[in-house]
């Protein structure tokens, strides 16, 4: 069911990310899940590389995840970790309803730079999360240390040269989201006047 927005603007301005464990049921179902991968992919792109990609996760295999981030978190340093710390990767695995991974997947390209790519990417992710909030529900972009690990990489089937960009989880709010402080705009943009001016 679509929020009851007034306008494309008031979209924008009541979107807030949501701590992905603080997420609960319903999460999207698999056509509004569609519907938001869809919207996610009509981004701003140079050159029509869609330099990123997704990688669903689904309910099922959110054990199967836990597993491999253990594996992972296990393989990446010395010694015996915590419990704490192996728990903490299976609370994340299991967070919110919904889980999707964007990968920045740039291409060889000699007219578009990697940071544009990139950008993409990022712009991806935004329209995901501005997706999900058109249908009435919540998402929290994170990284953390599993998005910069090569193993959790590899076993999301990651390809030479990508980069997990973020998790995104998507489900219903839980707790109120909070309005986080904004920099005012005096702070955020400069009026460019020519140096000889």
């Amino acid at each position: 069911m679509l929020n009851d927005l007034s306008s494309p603007l008031a979209l924008l301005e009541t979107r807030r990310s949501a701590r992905p464990r603080d997420l609960v049921e319903p999460g999207p179902d698999p056509e509004q899940l569609r519907a938001i991968l869809t919207i996610a992919s009509r981004t701003p792109d140079h050159g029509k590389l869609h330099p990123w990609r997704f990688v669903h996760v689904p309910k099922a295999a959110r054990g199967a995840f836990a597993a491999m981030l253990e594996a992972a978190y296990r393989a990446g340093r010395e010694g015996e970790p915590g419990r704490l710390e192996i728990e903490a990767a299976h609370r994340f695995a299991h967070q919110a309803p919904e889980l999707v991974v964007l990968l920045s997947s740039p291409k060889e390209s000699a007219k578009i730079p990697l940071w544009e790519q990139q950008l993409s990417a990022g712009a991806a992710a935004m329209n995901l999360l501005l997706a999900a909030h058109a249908l009435g529900f919540a998402g929290g972009w994170v990284t953390g240390w599993a998005a910069y690990s090569p193993d959790v990489l590899a076993a999301l089937d990651g390809r030479e040269g990508e980069q997990i960009a973020g998790f995104l989880f998507l489900g219903a709010p839980g707790v109120e989201l909070e309005e986080r402080p904004r920099p005012p705009l005096s702070d955020l943009v400069t009026e460019w006047r020519p140096l000889d001016a």
